[in-house]
């Protein structure tokens, strides 16, 4: 038998922490409470209290649901492309697909949080390195899978290829939302189909740019 309780607690959690997750991404993670997430759930703050029973504990779950979301959205369904240049694609075209889709108001929670937390040390700081380091890291090894199937030259320097697309994936936050440039999003896929069909050894397994 499935505890009704133990259910709808972990829905209430499953809420708050997509709400908390939203809301940082505009307005950072620091000044985030549970007073200020009861406030626009319009639930009591005790209640919250059940599931953490103080700030940084809160602030470690949204780190680590926002790592979930990023994984479900873009990770998951990119990994379905074949291994290879086409994969190291999919990553980046995902990613502008789930900023332009609007999901988070803020566009991306760890483009919101890292300028805050990069000089505050402590296991919140931890929490958002370790997610950014994992998403350089798949980067990176997808890249290496490239050169090993042959799709991509061999000598690629993998670790600048990942620093470029990652960079040219974070630009986007800022050109669409504090400038509101609305080309930004083809930008972005330009400029990496461009450097990922410069390096193929085969360009057309690629859109084009």
């Amino acid at each position: 038998m499935i505890d009704g309780r133990l259910v709808r607690g972990e829905r209430t959690r499953q809420a708050v922490l997509d709400c908390a997750v939203s809301l940082a991404s505009v307005e950072g993670i620091d000044g985030l409470s549970l007073a200020r997430l009861a406030q626009t759930l319009g639930v009591s703050k005790s209640g919250l209290f059940a599931h953490w029973p103080d700030k940084q504990r809160l602030q470690l779950a949204i780190v680590e649901h926002a790592r979930q979301q990023w994984i479900e959205e873009i990770v998951r369904p990119a990994m379905d492309s074949p291994a290879g240049l086409r994969r190291l694609w999919a990553l980046h075209e995902r990613r502008m697909a789930f900023y332009e889709a609007g999901t988070l108001p803020g566009g991306c929670f760890f483009a919101a949080v890292a300028p805050e937390l990069d000089d505050r040390p402590g296991p919140v700081q931890d929490a958002v390195a370790l997610a950014n380091d994992a998403w350089m890291d798949l980067l990176e090894r997808v890249a290496a899978q490239a050169i090993e199937v042959g799709e991509m030259r061999p000598g690629t320097d993998v670790g600048r290829l990942a620093f470029e697309i990652q960079a040219l994936g974070e630009a986007v936050v800022v050109h669409s939302h504090l400038l509101r440039r609305g080309d930004s999003y083809a930008y972005s896929r330009a400029a990496v189909l461009d450097r990922l069909r410069g390096l193929a050894t085969d360009p057309s397994i690629l859109p084009e740019a």
